[in-house]
C-alpha cells in the first residue's frame, strides 16, 4: 500500500505525546512549530503516488506495490533504482531532511536480506524481523530510530554513587506477552512526523550491559512514550520568505522518554546480547543501505550549496574574478567527486548476502567520511563568497509593505546583476545555510549524524582488506634480495 499525504497526516493525530519545553503539543499537524514540515512530509508521500513517479518511487512484487526504499536489491539495476529513489526524495527537500521516510526503512530492508543474523542460541528473532519488514512495507511506515544512550549515561558510576537510576533505556521487566522498557534514548530525528521508532544500539555495549542491549520497535503513540523536542527552529521567523529552509525543512530532533512502555515479543529483535545489539547492523547490509541514503542526501544538499555559491558570485559581479572562478571550479570538482563515489558504490557492488547485492561498503564508508569531514569547509566557501551581503539585507520582507520604504529599497538595493527583491530573497536562503540557527543545526548534524569521527573511520578500518595492502608491500619487497658481495670482499 502506498499512503497518501492526507493519510499520513491523519496518522499523526494518533494520541502521541510531544513536548516543547513545558508545552504539550496536541496536534503536530497544526502546531506552528511543526505544521509546515508535516506538510513537507505529506508532500513526499503524494509525490511518490503520482502516476508519473510510480516507477521511480515504488516497485511491484507478488501483485502488490511498495515504496522503492523497501526493495531488497538482487542486481546492480536494483541498486540503481534505490539510488535514484533516494535522490528524488532528497531533491524534494534539497537534502535538508536527514531522516526522510527512506532512511530507517533502508536499515530494516538491509536487515531483511539476512534475518538469520537475529537468531542466537537463546532467541530466534529472525522471524520477528521479517514480520516487521513486511509490516513496514505493507503499511508504508515512516520510521525513525533512537540508537544512542544519553551522553550523561555513559558514566554509570555517577548514578550509582547518587543512588539514581541509570537513564539510558533498558528492559526492566519480562512478561509472557512482552517486555517493559524504561529510560531515555537519543536522538529521534523526525520522530514527531513518524509512525514508529526503532530502538537499538549503534554504539558498542559492555558485556554486562545485557538489559540495555534491547532492540525493538515502538509506535510513537505507545502509552508511556513521550518525545521531548529541541527548540523548533522555524519559530525564529514569522514567514517563509525570511527563513525559507527552516520554515519547511526543520525535521526536529527529540529525546525519547519511556516510562513503563510495553513492547510485545513480536516487536523485539535483540535481547540480552550486548554484542549482537550492534552486530545486526554490520552482519547485514543494514548500515550500508541506510548510509548510502545519507550519501545521496548529502549530494542533494551539496548541489544546492554549489548553486548558491554560483548565484551569489553572479549577484555581486565577482564571478568575473579569476580567483572566484577557481573557488567555484573547486566546489564543482567536489560535487563531481561525491557523485563519482556514489555511483562507484554500485559499479563495485558486492554480492552479499547470498542471493542479494549491496553497495560497496568501503566506497560507501569513504563517502560517509568525506561528507562528515568536508561540510564545514564547503559551507565556509559559501560564507566567504557572501561576505557582508547577508547583513546588508533588511530584517524582513515587510519592507515591501510600506510604499515609501519599498521604493527606497528597490532603488538602493538593486545591482546591475539583480533586482533588489530577488537579491534579498537569495541572501535570505544563503543566511539559512550559513548563519541562522537552522544553519547551525545543519552544520552540527552533518558533522555528527554518523557518529564521532573515530566511529566513522572505524567503519573504514573494519571494511578494509589490510591483507591486500600488506601484500602490495610484500610483493615489492619480495621482488629483490640482498645484493651479492663484491668478488674481492668474498675472496677475503
Amino acid at each position: 500500500m502506498l499512503k497518501t499525504g492526507k493519510e499520513h497526516l491523519e496518522g499523526l493525530r494518533d494520541g502521541r505525546t510531544v513536548y516543547i519545553g513545558g508545552e504539550k503539543v496536541d496536534d503536530v499537524t497544526t502546531h506552528p512549530a511543526f505544521a509546515a514540515a508535516a506538510q513537507t512530509v505529506a508532500g513526499i508521500y503524494d509525490a511518490k503516488r503520482a502516476p508519473e513517479n510510480l516507477d521511480l518511487y515504488s516497485y511491484e512484487e507478488d501483485g502488490e506495490r511498495y515504496s522503492t526504499w523497501y526493495l531488497r536489491a538482487k542486481s546492480k539495476d536494483d541498486l540503481r533504482r534505490r539510488m535514484n529513489c533516494h535522490k528524488g526524495i532528497a531533491d524534494m527537500t534539497y537534502g535538508m531532511l536527514g531522516r526522510s521516510p527512506d532512511h530507517v526503512s533502508g536499515f530494516v530492508t538491509g536487515m531483511a536480506t539476512n534475518p538469520s543474523a537475529f537468531d542466537t542460541e537463546k532467541y530466534k528473532f529472525g522471524d520477528n524481523l521479517m514480520a516487521y519488514y513486511e509490516h513496514c512495507r505493507k503499511n508504508d511506515i515512516y520510521a525513525t530510530y533512537a540508537v544512542l544512550p544519553p551522553q550523561a549515561a555513559r558514566n554509570p558510576d555517577f548514578y550509582i554513587k547518587k543512588n539514581l537510576p541509570v537513564p539510558t533505556l533498558m528492559v526492566t521487566e519480562e512478561r509472557d506477552d512482552g517486555i517493559i522498557i524504561n529510560g531515555m534514548k537519543m536522538l529521534a530525528t523526525s520522530a514527531v512526523f513518524c509512525d514508529e521508532i526503532w530502538v537499538g544500539n549503534l554504539l558498542p555495549l559492555a558485556e554486562d550491559q545485557v538489559k540495555q542491549a534491547v532492540t525493538c520497535a515502538v509506535p510513537v503513540n505507545a502509552e508511556g512514550l513521550t518525545l521531548w523536542s529541541r527548540q523548533p527552529l522555524n519559530m525564529n521567523t514569522t514567514n517563509e520568505f525570511d527563513g525559507p529552509l527552516a520554515w519547511r525543512y526543520d525535521e526536529t530532533d527529540s529525546m525519547v522518554m519511556c516510562e513503563n512502555v510495553f513492547v510485545p515479543w513480536e516487536k523485539v529483535f535483540v535481547m540480552d546480547d550486548a554484542i549482537k545489539a550492534r552486530a545486526i547492523y554490520i552482519e547485514t547490509p543494514s548500515h550500508c543501505y541506510g548510509n548510502h541514503q545519507s550519501n545521496v542526501r548529502f549530494w542533494s544538499k551539496l548541489q544546492l550549496i554549489l548553486g548558491l555559491c554560483s548565484k551569489v558570485a553572479q549577484a555581486t559581479g565577482a564571478i568575473q574574478i579569476p580567483p572566484v572562478q577557481e573557488v567555484l571550479g573547486r566546489l564543482s570538482a567536489l560535487e563531481a567527486t561525491l557523485s563519482g563515489m556514489i555511483h562507484g558504490q554500485i559499479e563495485a557492488a558486492e554480492e552479499w548476502p547470498n542471493g542479494y547485492v549491496t553497495f560497496n561498503r568501503r566506497v560507501m564508508y569513504a563517502a560517509l567520511n568525506w561528507c562528515t569531514e568536508s561540510y564545514s569547509q564547503i559551507i565556509d566557501q559559501l560564507r566567504e563568497l557572501s561576505g557582508g551581503g547577508v547583513f546588508q539585507m533588511p530584517a524582513s520582507a515587510t519592507v515591501m509593505h510600506d510604499p515609501k520604504i519599498r521604493e527606497q529599497f528597490e532603488m538602493y538595493w538593486q545591482t546591475p546583476q539583480m533586482e533588489a527583491l530577488d537579491r534579498m530573497k537569495l541572501f535570505k536562503v544563503v543566511w539559512d545555510m550559513v548563519g541562522s540557527e537552522f544553519a547551525g543545526r545543519q552544520q552540527q548534524y552533518e558533522k555528527f549524524y554518523a557518529g564521532a569521527s573515530f566511529i566513522v573511520r572505524n567503519h573504514s578500518f573494519r571494511e578494509t582488506d589490510w591483507g591486500f595492502f600488506d601484500g602490495v608491500v610484500d610483493d615489492l619487497m619480495g621482488s629483490y634480495d640482498v645484493p651479492a658481495a663484491p668478488m674481492a670482499a668474498a675472496a677475503e
